[in-house]
């Protein structure tokens, strides 16, 4: 029996704002990506997902970036005290470390999976990769207290609209995904190019686990897949059938963990995004 989770409102004094509304751009029916609608790539993907005046929204990026997304919703129109939940796809810096400013902003809710509770609300900065010592990378992550936990198989209802999620761990232990009808917001499990969310042992990576939830994506009948990084595309089971054999291959191999000087398609979801670009046979909403 699956769990049906409609998270509390909580509201607050906002004074009303009628200027400076722009039109929304949703990607799928009650869903706009932030990027693509501010028309810059900010940091990874936020998937704001609504019915009518209430949303949720599906990662927030780094800190310094909350202040700009919270303008874009503003901006849209979107009540900020309709704001039924903030959602961590995983425990991952990059997605994750502005969740307690925009929690405390937004007076809501967090949800997460159980597995990204320690390091959520612990400020775990080897788990989250805030702290990369041999890269000099050493990040903040403010701890965020976690108010609602969801698995596989249970349901985030926004309004009338209901959000499966899926437990998809590989990259993370905590990852999930979420879908909505046809499409699977499917966050870093695997991108246009082919290419997947690193694997690195230090936050929890499983490539047994990672290949079994690259199957569950390709055997089911989703259409699109929307990740946590660049561009939506078509589910092409030809490319995820390379996909899993490349990452099966991983587990005989020792160079799985060597890191990209670049990445070309975030140069393309750039260029894409600035020129509202949508993929070929996608026709969004009006």
């Amino acid at each position: 029996m699956r769990n049906v989770y409609s998270t509390a409102l909580c509201p607050i004094p906002i004074a009303p704002t009628f200027l400076f509304m722009i039109p929304r751009k949703p990607i799928f029916p009650g869903v706009i990506e932030l990027n693509f609608q501010a028309g810059e790539v900010l940091g990874c993907n936020l998937y704001l997902v609504y019915d009518q005046d209430e949303w949720v929204l599906i990662d927030i990026g780094y800190e310094e970036t909350v202040d700009d997304y919270i303008q874009i919703i503003r901006d849209l129109d979107f009540p900020l005290s309709r704001c039924q939940s903030l959602i961590a796809t995983h425990a991952d810096v990059d997605h994750i470390q502005g969740l307690a400013k925009a929690k405390q902003a937004l007076k809501t809710t967090v949800t997460a999976h159980p597995n990204a509770v320690e390091p959520l609300q612990t400020g775990d900065t080897l788990k989250t990769l805030a702290l990369i010592e041999a890269q000099n990378l050493r990040l903040e992550m403010p701890p965020v207290q976690i108010d609602t936990l969801v698995d596989d198989g249970d349901v985030i209802r926004v309004g009338g609209i209901e959000l499966e999620v899926w437990h998809t761990p590989g990259h993370t232990d905590s990852q999930l995904a979420f879908r909505l009808d046809d499409v699977l917001l499917s966050g870093d499990n695997v991108y246009r190019d082919g290419c997947i969310g690193a694997i690195d042992a230090h936050h929890g990576s499983d490539i047994k686990a990672f290949v079994k939830s690259l199957t569950r994506i390709r055997d089911s009948d989703v259409k699109w897949l929307a990740p946590s990084h660049g561009p939506i595309f078509a589910k092409d089971n030809a490319m995820l059938d390379k996909v899993i054999d490349r990452v099966q291959g991983y587990l005989k191999m020792s160079d799985f963990g060597t890191l990209a000087e670049s990445w070309p398609l975030m140069d393309d979801w750039d260029d894409e995004v600035a020129q509202g670009i949508l993929p070929a046979g996608l026709k969004p909403p009006k």
